[in-house]
């Protein structure tokens, strides 16, 4: 079998994934996305079985899974769950139509209807880019002078990610939330990460325990994959003050550095054998 990872540059996770791809006796290229050039009209990649994305920039992702998946060339993740995870909105539409419970959300196009649409929800929410990741940009807004101004700078900075006003509602969780890691049909492990502030990622400086994998984590983490297409992703779960679980978000480039000691649970060697499973076919 021959395999490539496509990667922006070699973090903690790239190092881990090819070690236990060499503990497995398996070929792989190593790829950096700054230095590759597609031919639309032919293929140059028809000789991997299987390409792993681990690129850092989105859009390289996204438009390099286009490309390979066009070819017909099988990829850890696909295009489309690439599509769904990357873009919030489209995220939480895919868990909407599934039925997956998830926070409340309105979606507006003017400053004037997000105020609006801030006001009939009641406050706090959260406002957040629909594309983004590691916690950056997200807002908490406690009243209508906060939304106000957070709404003009999202006016004023005037790109494209910014045009369209994602608002969430806010979830009075306890101090922490639970990343569940899927890995085709198995919900492999789960972590609590904890934090004093409302965001919690370990990339703003999150605590992780380990969670138990219960069986509502369990089914409603393979639910969250299932809509946006399965493959390898990490869910983001809610815990509401009365106990129900919530949806927020799904991964398809999971980072799992801080996951694998907590949980127990060897990520990168799962990730690998479904990798090699991907390659033969088999799923």
């Amino acid at each position: 079998m021959k395999i490539a990872i496509l990667l922006s540059r070699v973090r903690v996770e790239e190092k881990l994934l090819l070690q236990a791809f060499d503990k497995r006796g398996l070929d792989v290229d190593v790829l950096d996305d700054r230095k590759i050039i597609f031919d639309l009209h032919e293929n140059g990649w028809s000789k991997y079985d299987v390409v792993v994305e681990r690129c850092v920039n989105h859009s390289r992702a996204l438009y390099a899974l286009r490309i390979l998946n066009d070819w017909g060339i099988p990829t850890v993740n696909s295009y489309e769950v690439a599509l769904i995870c990357g873009n919030k909105l489209e995220t939480t539409s895919a868990l909407i139509r599934d039925k997956v419970p998830s926070p409340r959300c309105k979606v507006a196009f003017t400053p004037e209807s997000a105020l609006q649409a801030i006001e009939e929800m009641g406050y706090p929410v959260v406002l957040k880019p629909s594309i983004g990741s590691w916690g950056r940009l997200l807002s908490k807004v406690n009243d209508r002078e906060a939304a106000e101004a957070i709404l003009e700078h999202k006016q004023v900075l005037g790109s494209y990610h910014h045009s369209v006003f994602y608002i969430q509602e806010y979830i009075d969780k306890p101090a922490r939330d639970i990343r569940s890691f899927v890995v085709g049909n198995e919900t492999i492990a789960a972590i609590y990460r904890y934090n004093k502030h409302w965001i919690t990622n370990t990339a703003r400086s999150g605590r992780a325990e380990n969670c138990p994998v219960i069986p509502e984590i369990n089914k409603l983490s393979l639910a969250a994959a299932r809509a946006v297409g399965g493959g390898v992703v990490a869910v983001d779960l809610l815990e509401t003050r009365d106990g129900q679980l919530l949806v927020n978000e799904v991964n398809y480039t999971m980072e799992f550095r801080n996951s694998i000691d907590t949980t127990g649970v060897n990520i990168p060697e799962v990730v690998v054998d479904y990798v090699a499973k991907v390659g033969h076919r088999e799923v």
